[in-house]
Formats: C-alpha cells, sequence, structure tokens
C-alpha cells in the first residue's frame, strides 16, 4: 500500500483461474477530482470499493476513470462502477486506438478462439460446469463501457497536480502509462513489472509487440520518478531513474 499527498495504491487479489492474482489499480485525488486509474477484472466492485474505503475516499466521490488499456483486467469492472454512480459523473477516458474495444465495437485483440480454449482449459477441475460456461461468455462477451474523452501521449491532464499522459505502446496498441507531478510517481500499468521486489520490463507473453514494447520504456526516462506503481507487482522505489534507464538500454 502506497499512500500520499492524493495518490493511494489500491491492492486487490481474488482467486483468477485457479491462482491467486493480485493487481494494483491507482487512486489519485485532490478536492475537486477523484481518478482511478483501471478498474479491475470483471466481478471485483466489492474488492474495488473496499480498498476505496481504505484510502479514505468514498466510491461516491469518483469522476474520472482512466482506462491505460483494454485488457480485461483493467476494464473489467468498468460498466459495474459506472452503475453505481449517478449517470453521467463519472468521465471515462482511454487513446483513441483503444477506445473501440473498451466500448465493445471491436472484440479484445488478445481474446481470440484459442486463447479462451486454453484459459478455460486451465481452470480447476472442480469448477462446476456451470461456472465454466460462465467464465467463457466473458471472455466472449467481455464487459465494455463508453469512452467519454479521447486522450493521448503528450497531453497533461488538468487534473490533481498535473497528469502526464505517456505513450507505451507494445503492450497494446495504445497503451499509455500516467505521471502524477506533485508525488513525481509512475503509474506504469503493464509497460514494467515488479517480480521478487525488482523491476522489470513487460511481459513479452503478454505483449502483442514485444520489441515495441521495450522500446516503449525509452519514453519513461525523460520522467524523474520517485516511485513506480506496476499494475503486476506493485510499489517499487529504490533508483527509480537508474533502473529504468538500464531497462531502456537493454532493447532486448
Amino acid at each position: 500500500m502506497h499512500a500520499t499527498s492524493g495518490l493511494y495504491m489500491l491492492t486487490v487479489t481474488a482467486s483468477m483461474m485457479g491462482k491467486a492474482e493480485t493487481i494494483h489499480p491507482t487512486l489519485i485525488w485532490d478536492r475537486d477530482t477523484v481518478l482511478l486509474a483501471d478498474t479491475g477484472y470483471p466481478g471485483q466492485l466489492p474488492l474495488i470499493r473496499a480498498e476505496l474505503e481504505k484510502s479514505g475516499v468514498a466510491l461516491g466521490r469518483l469522476n474520472k476513470i482512466v482506462i491505460t488499456h483494454q485488457d480485461l483486467d483493467h476494464l473489467g469492472t468498468l460498466p459495474a462502477l459506472l452503475s453505481e454512480l449517478p449517470r453521467g459523473q463519472a468521465e471515462v477516458l482511454a487513446t483513441a486506438a483503444e477506445r473501440p474495444y473498451i466500448q465493445g465495437e471491436k472484440q479484445l485483440i488478445k481474446i481470440t478462439p484459442e486463447a479462451v480454449d486454453l484459459a478455460a482449459a486451465s481452470l480447476p477441475p472442480e469448477v462446476p460446469d456451470e461456472w465454466r460456461a460462465a467464465f467463457r461468455r466473458t471472455l466472449e462477451h467481455p464487459p465494455s463501457a463508453p469512452v467519454d474523452a479521447v486522450i493521448e501521449p503528450g497531453m497533461v491532464l488538468p487534473y490533481c497536480g498535473g497528469i502526464s499522459v505517456i505513450g507505451t505502446p507494445g503492450h497494446t496498441p495504445g497503451h499509455i502509462s500516467l505521471y502524477h507531478r506533485p508525488t513525481k510517481t509512475l503509474i506504469a500499468a503493464d509497460a514494467l513489472i515488479v517480480e521478487d521486489g525488482r523491476l522489470f520490463g513487460p511481459d513479452p507473453r503478454h505483449c502483442v509487440d514485444p520489441q515495441l514494447a521495450y522500446r516503449s520504456i525509452q519514453a519513461l526516462t525523460a520522467y524523474d520518478i520517485e516511485a513506480v506503481i506496476c499494475y503486476h507487482g506493485g510499489i517499487y522505489n529504490l533508483n527509480v531513474n537508474e533502473r529504468i534507464q538500464e531497462l531502456a538500454d537493454l532493447r532486448p
């Protein structure tokens, strides 16, 4: 958990495909704006709500939601969150490249028939048949919601002291990361990961273009970063700029 100056890392843990998985959406707020970066898997609204309560910020104050990219673990609870709020209160922001997938106009890039079969086969044998069927339906017809505003790399969102939008494509075509200027915190989404307390580049197994994903790390070297929040792995704050430069220089 990381809480400072209106920034809070959520820790959401649930059993996914037979194993515990933890993800880390991020909450940023000030007097006027409460912004959530990414929303977790489908069905995780109670977990998201509980984490917001820990931050001291009520779900009912949420008025901005940034979806960094189209993957199911990032957009899954978006419709449920919107349904909890007065119509039109929360503005959903995403890049133009990711927008049609988030809105359900196109099938998620990584949800191929083969991927669905593989995911269903990975469920534990004790999972009831009706749960298996529901799981397949969720993958084949993922949650969707309208994107209200398109944001693009290079923009500075005028919220919470300024949030820079950084283009980090490769994991998906329109993947972005965010930089919260007041706290010098990078919200990396899936552009970086933390494993065993160390910061690494993106997992190539989950990238549509692994080489582009690694080249995108170079964009992060332009920022003075004191802490990184990775969606998978959580927070890293040890000589961050130096470590990101090392990763950018690798170029595997």
